[in-house]
């Protein structure tokens, strides 16, 4: 198994994942370095856009500014999934509202990280998460994808 449970950690929080290059951190230490090793062709899709995003400059430019609404982020789970996944679960806290997410990459024959799917819970939060996403990549092909305007 890729999650160690410390006895300390009453609350059953993992104390290390697996990042995807194979190296055990400590849970509240991991980053995800699959965002440094994208494919030039990685596509990235989920519950809080509509369609699909190609290219490594756009998905990196989505994850990073995604990332960056995080005002807290704790790792649930982080390890390879089957022969070419790795698997992220996550809670992440925008503007003060929880944000589950799970994220599924998958590796192309090289390593790289060739597909990115992120599924986010509860729809308040990802709606939320696609409107400032929408807005701040508006006028941008990619922006598009997301949300735009007030919330209904």
């Amino acid at each position: 198994m890729s999650v160690a449970s410390d006895p300390a950690a009453e609350e059953g929080t993992p104390t290390y994942v697996t990042r995807f290059d194979g190296v055990r951190v400590p849970a509240t230490d991991y980053q995800p370095v699959w965002v440094t090793n994208l494919a030039d062709d990685v596509t990235i899709e989920g519950s809080a856009m509509n369609g699909v995003v190609r290219g490594a400059e756009a998905v990196r430019s989505i994850v990073t500014y995604i990332r960056s609404l995080y005002d807290d982020q704790e790792f649930n789970f982080a390890a390879p999934y089957g022969e070419n996944g790795f698997l992220e679960d996550y809670t992440a806290w925008v503007r003060g509202e929880q944000l589950g997410n799970v994220v599924l990459v998958t590796r192309n024959a090289a390593g790289q990280a060739q597909r990115v799917v992120a599924n986010y819970r509860p729809r308040t939060t990802l709606l939320l998460v696609s409107r400032l996403v929408g807005e701040h990549f508006g006028g941008t092909p990619y922006g598009e994808h997301f949300a735009s305007g007030a919330l209904e």
